[in-house]
């Protein structure tokens, strides 16, 4: 709307020779209603974001509050909206203009900057990007120092997933989780991929054991993607690659629909082939019983999963140590998280800085975790040796799942017992319980094997194990069977970063430190001075003499400047030239065209039946079909229509069968739909037409939404 109304109220001051100003013009009238004195706040002379407030407005933002909270907050702080000296509006386009100008460079060059700045901080962080042919970057990986550390530690298991997306490109998204001694979520390292390719995730999971001094993973979970299974064969040969068997069990919910409905033993018998054997010999035949009593021989998808039947049934997984992880969850928790602090408008800067909001808060967990473990004790269900050892060992979240497996050792009960020295085996059972478990217990070194593999999977005894130990009169946890990622001193130690230097998760720590410490005694000291104007002018003199004394030791140390603090020198020497040039030569951030696949979580049968439940088979929606087509046309068009519909309604007739009337009424609305659309194409070439506007337009009645091809 128009602004300028041609209003010639003013006032004109002018200086005089004399030196002294002077009112030369004044005119009071104005041709247009003035605002009230309630809202002289909107005009734009009276609007001003200052310094203070654009500051606290972008760190506001940083922490991902929304801007109209952070309005209303500023408001009350400053007495009311009129007194705020702002609108809604200059917040935001203060803080879009900040954007800009941090943007103005392009995507690649803040996104490299922000990098180096980054990695000249602390020389451990760790980046890596691929560039196309065209320098354009395609892949983007990294790492910093806490999850260089994290994964060192608790890298034997992660989980690995790209169903997230982060922006209006549908890049994806990929973290590497696991969990730490508190059974926490920590994340390992992330990227930005281009695509979810064979070869993509091939240089990702290099690029991650390069930024990790080369550790592969013990065990690495997914979901059923042949691109991921094809790299992680490639690269991470000696991991075992497990398939999450939640999504394992919810396609076979989709996939035999049918007999999950039809038959009541189906489910317990597939849950039981997937978690109960012990002996890969009784898992083959209880598979083949399976099949045999639901005649499920030739069926295609469990030929499917049987052939990959390491990765999923536990018969095979109980080897190796998962701890205690059978899912994917862990990835889908996290990208639930992500979505409370991601949005897809972010731009590069905006994207990181929310991320490390969310790797902030995590860590925060893990702050909390060992404070509450200093300050208190997990409560004995039985007051015994081995678990009040076990308490100062482990912590608290491991120490219950312990204390759990040996309050069900003492319902343990033990039936035959087989004495070849050294060697104990013992056959145990639940109490009331017909499956037994072996037990072997090597009284030479007093070493424990019992057939669920409790140890080997999750690195705690199970209790078949700790009802021998306890009839061996063992009452203290051999050392042995302590695992140290799961103890109060999994994070002792050092950890190496890719440059083979020791990393510093924040290498300002110890001057941050000292600096709390001497901000805390002066404090200290200038209160007591305060109290006489003697005392500190006495104070003041010496903190003159003092800061004096400060700069001459502080020159005597070079490569050290007063007001800067230095990185270590020994990281300067290891610099990864290469990656260095392939940044630097990037052009751009490669845009992704079309949409890429987007996963979901499969549904039951249970979840589509309240579907359908909602939209009976009974209430066919009434549609219609309108097409507006020339008049050169029409004859033409109503020809090849008529002939593409014949054709088109035979198709329907020999696939519908078997659909619901709501199905069915669907697939007939879209072939009329169809082919009108396609017949007026056909004669759109044949006539030479360039452009044919609202050439087809359906409506659905039922959900009120209109389709417009074009």
């Amino acid at each position: 709307m128009e602004l300028r109304c041609g209003c010639e109220a003013q006032m004109v001051i002018s200086r005089q020779k004399s030196g002294k100003y002077r009112i030369t013009l004044f005119e009071a009238k104005h041709n247009h209603e003035v605002v009230t004195p309630r809202s002289k706040h909107k005009l734009p002379s009276q609007r001003k974001i200052s310094a203070a407030q654009a500051a606290e407005a972008e760190l506001a933002n940083r922490s991902g509050i929304r801007q109209k909270l952070v309005f209303e907050f500023m408001s009350k702080q400053a007495g009311g909206r009129e007194n705020l000296g702002f609108t809604l509006k200059d917040i935001s386009n203060h803080l879009q203009s900040k954007q800009m100008r941090e943007m103005k460079e392009g995507e690649a060059f803040t996104l490299i900057h922000y990098f180096e700045m980054r990695k000249s901080k602390n020389a451990s962080f760790f980046y890596e990007i691929q560039l196309d042919v065209d320098d354009q970057i395609t892949n983007i990986f990294w790492a910093d120092p806490k999850m260089v550390v994290d994964y060192n530690l608790f890298g034997d298991v992660v989980c690995f997933d790209t169903t997230y997306r982060t922006n209006k490109n549908h890049r994806p998204l990929a973290p590497i989780i696991g969990v730490n001694h508190h059974r926490q979520t920590v994340v390992f390292g992330a990227a930005l991929l281009y695509d979810e390719t064979a070869k993509t995730f091939s240089w990702l999971f290099r690029t991650l054991l390069k930024a990790t001094c080369g550790k592969k993973p013990v065990t690495i979970f997914t979901d059923q993607d042949p691109a991921m299974a094809k790299a992680i064969a490639e690269v991470l040969l000696e991991s075992h690659h497990h398939l999450c068997r939640w999504h394992i069990y919810q396609n076979a919910l989709k996939k035999l629909n049918r007999y999950f409905q039809s038959s009541n033993s189906f489910a317990a018998e597939f849950k039981s082939c997937m978690c109960d054997h012990e002996y890969e010999d009784d898992f083959f035949q209880a598979w083949e019983s399976m099949l045999d009593k639901h005649g499920l021989q030739e069926n295609s998808w469990l030929k499917f999963i049987f052939e990959v039947r390491e990765k999923w049934a536990m018969v095979y997984g109980r080897n190796h140590f998962c701890a205690n992880i059978t899912t994917t969850q862990l990835s889908e928790s996290f990208n639930s998280c992500l979505r409370h602090y991601l949005k897809s408008t972010n731009n590069v800067l905006e994207f990181f800085n929310h991320f490390d909001r969310l790797l902030e808060d995590l860590r925060h967990n893990e702050l909390d975790s060992n404070y509450d473990m200093s300050q208190r004790l997990p409560v004995l269900r039985v007051e015994v040796l081995l678990l009040k050892n076990s308490r100062d060992v482990y912590t608290p979240k491991i120490f219950n799942f312990f204390q759990e497996e040996y309050t069900k050792s003492l319902d343990m009960v033990v039936n035959t017992c087989y004495d070849i020295s050294p060697l104990f085996e013992y056959k145990v059972c639940m109490y009331g319980h017909t499956r037994e478990h072996k037990v072997i217990f090597n009284s030479t070194d007093q070493t424990v094997v019992c057939s669920c593999n409790k140890f080997e999977f999750a690195s705690f005894f199970c209790s078949h194990a700790l009802k021998v130990l306890d009839i061996q009169n063992i009452k203290l946890l051999p050392s042995r069977y302590i695992l140290k990622r799961w103890t109060k001193q999994a994070r002792v130690g050092c950890v190496l970063d890719s440059y083979g230097c020791i990393v510093k998760e924040d290498p300002k720590l110890d001057i941050t430190n000292r600096y709390k410490d001497l901000c805390r005694n002066s404090v200290n000291i200038a209160s007591k001075a305060a109290e006489t104007e003697e005392a500190s002018m006495f104070l003041a003199k010496k903190m003159v003499e003092l800061n004096l004394d400060v700069e001459r030791i502080l020159k005597k140390k070079p490569g050290l400047p007063s007001n800067e603090i230095g990185m270590d020198p020994s990281h300067n020497e290891h610099v990864d030239v290469a990656s260095i040039i392939t940044a630097h030569k990037a052009t751009g951030i490669k845009k992704k065209i079309g949409t890429s696949r987007v996963k979901g979580r499969p549904k039951s049968f249970i979840e589509k039946g309240s579907w359908k439940r909602r939209h009976p088979c009974g209430e066919t929606p009434v549609t219609s079909t309108t097409v507006n087509i020339p008049a050169s046309l029409s004859v033409g068009y109503t020809q090849v229509t008529q002939v593409l519909l014949d054709f088109y309604t035979t198709l329907v007739s020999l696939h519908c069968t078997g659909f619901s009337a709501l199905g069915t009424a669907r697939i007939q609305h879209w072939t009329v739909a169809a082919c009108s659309l396609w017949a007026a194409v056909f004669l759109m070439q044949l006539h030479q037409l360039h452009s044919l506007n609202r050439l087809a337009c359906v409506f659905d009645s039922e959900s009120g939404n209109k389709y417009m091809c074009t």
